[in-house]
Order: C-alpha cells, then sequence, then structure tokens
C-alpha cells in the first residue's frame, strides 16, 4: 500500500518545500522559490489552494485526475488526499498556494461561512479555469495576504489575513460562477441529461421501489459531485436542485390523482412514499387542497 504523507501543520507542508514559516496558521507559496521536490500521496490537515501555472505532473484526488491547465485553481479541504504523479522525476513546479489552518478561523465569520464555498468538495474534473484578468485578481489578493505575513504579528493581524481570505474566497466564487455561464453549453447537456434520469426515475418503477430520488444518485448518474451538480442546477433553473425533483415529484402527483381507477393510498405508493397521511399532507401543503379535494375540483 502507497505511503500517504499526513501533514497537520502549515510548517510540514513548507518544511517539505525547503520554505519558512512566517505564521503557524497561514501561508502563501511561490513554486518558483522552492526546491526541487518529489510528491507522493499528501493529506492535509488544512485548507490548501493551488494556482497552476504549468504543468508540472499529474494531480489526482481518489481515483481521478485533475483537468488543469495554465491558470486553473484547485482546492483541498482539510481531510482530502493529493496525488502527484510525475514518473518520480523531481521537479520544481510552477504557480502558487495558499494554506491556511481551520485554526486560524477560530472565532471568525468566516468559520461560520466555509460550508458556503462549495467548490472545496468539487470533483477533479470540476476545477476553476481563471481568465487572464481573473489571474491578476487571484494573485493581488494572495500578494495582500503575504504582506500581512510578513508584517510582524500584532492583534489586528489574524484579522486582516481571515478578511483578505474571505475576499479571496468570495472572488472565486464570482469566477466559477463566470465558468458556468461560459461553459452553458456543456451545461444545458448536463440539465437536459438530468432531466431524461428524472423523468426515466418518476415514470419508472424506480420511485416505488427505492423511494424519492436523490439528489446524490443524479449526480453519481452524470459523474459530478454533488455540490457542483446542486451549484450548476440553482444557476441555470434559479431552484436547488432538491427543490426542482420535488416540483416535478408534486407535479406528476396533480396527473396522477385525477386517475380515478387507483385510491388515494394506491397513488401515494406509486409516489414512493411509505405512509399516505404523509403524502397526503405534503399534497396539501403543495396546494392548499387535500387530494380528494383537489381530484373532486374538476
Amino acid at each position: 500500500m502507497e505511503k500517504i504523507e499526513q501533514l497537520n501543520k502549515i510548517s510540514d507542508y513548507n518544511d517539505l518545500l525547503g520554505v519558512e514559516t512566517l505564521h503557524p496558521l497561514v501561508s502563501i507559496i511561490d513554486f518558483s522559490k522552492c526546491k526541487p521536490v518529489n510528491h507522493g500521496s499528501l493529506n492535509f490537515g488544512f485548507y490548501a489552494i493551488f494556482l497552476k501555472d504549468v504543468k508540472c505532473g499529474d494531480i489526482k484526488y481518489g481515483k481521478e485526475y485533475y483537468d488543469y491547465q495554465e491558470g486553473t485553481l484547485v482546492f483541498f479541504a482539510p481531510g482530502q488526499i493529493m496525488k502527484i504523479e510525475n514518473n518520480g522525476i523531481k521537479v520544481i513546479p510552477k504557480g502558487f498556494a495558499l494554506l491556511f489552518h481551520p485554526d486560524l478561523l477560530n472565532r471568525t465569520s468566516l468559520a461560520k461561512e466555509m460550508n458556503n464555498f462549495s467548490f472545496f468538495s468539487y470533483e477533479v474534473h470540476e476545477a476553476l479555469h481563471i481568465s487572464t484578468r481573473e489571474r491578476k485578481v487571484v494573485l493581488e489578493c494572495l500578494e495582500k495576504i503575504e504582506d500581512e505575513i510578513e508584517q510582524r504579528i500584532d492583534k489586528h493581524s489574524s484579522k486582516l489575513v481571515v478578511s483578505n481570505i474571505e475576499l479571496f474566497l468570495n472572488y472565486c466564487t464570482r469566477f466559477y460562477d463566470r465558468q458556468f455561464i461560459t461553459r452553458d453549453t456543456i451545461n444545458r447537456g448536463i440539465l437536459e441529461k438530468f432531466e431524461f434520469l428524472l423523468n426515466n426515475y418518476l415514470y419508472s418503477d424506480l420511485l416505488r421501489k427505492e423511494g424519492h430520488p436523490k439528489v446524490n444518485y443524479f449526480a453519481e448518474e452524470l459523474h459530478l459531485s454533488p455540490n457542483y451538480f446542486g451549484d450548476l442546477v440553482k444557476k441555470e433553473t434559479g431552484k436547488s436542485a432538491q427543490e426542482y425533483i420535488h416540483l416535478k415529484l408534486m407535479n406528476l402527483s396533480k396527473e396522477k390523482i385525477f386517475d380515478n381507477s387507483k385510491s388515494i393510498n394506491e397513488i401515494a405508493y406509486e409516489l414512493g412514499f411509505k405512509y399516505p397521511q404523509h403524502f397526503s399532507r405534503m399534497f396539501k401543503k403543495e396546494t392548499g387542497f387535500t387530494p380528494n379535494e383537489y381530484r373532486n375540483l374538476n
């Protein structure tokens, strides 16, 4: 079994690259100033964001390779494992990295916001490809953080560093929004496949046998991470993936209600409800009518 190197502290990674640790909880790395290194598998105990300027080995997360090229940002959260394959050759990579430990965020508003930056849980083929202009913004943010790290640590240091990290992450959110737009054709193809899969699920026996469809099911079928899939659906439809699935389920229930050959209980079971009363409660919440009242409208 391949050895996975555990990096719990910022200094662990700095030492690996021969970089001085200026702050115990945050670091900016310019890879062109690092010693040649042959990476293996690394398990980060902190957040790590890499701006790759040239390809210098294939980055893997899990079993998949990152789709990256010049000007690509890749994100790792604590506990995630990164593997770089470069055929055992020591290389000097080109680009930059921002590392920050979760302890840096203690008692800050950013700690509560980190879950909103869903791109830390995107899959490898969902990396952020930035433009020349966006790259300039990224480097300016990193420079501000680095300038603050190089200052003498005082009572303002952590607050200013965290503020600039939050600014950087907010820019990344904006850039991902742009990427969703510029990949509109691809995204529409994904949505069409989602619509096909959803209809197939709802109008087959899967609904009765497996219960209500889950977001994770469609994400897996489309080879996307649940977070990326959910963000894509939200950007394209204005609804969360779960809301969209619920809407389609309720539309189907309205169709079935008018089949007088079946009782409301039978329809509830066909729609994947274990208990008919749950269906009646949800239906009334959605339409303002009980299933029987809705059936008698016409």
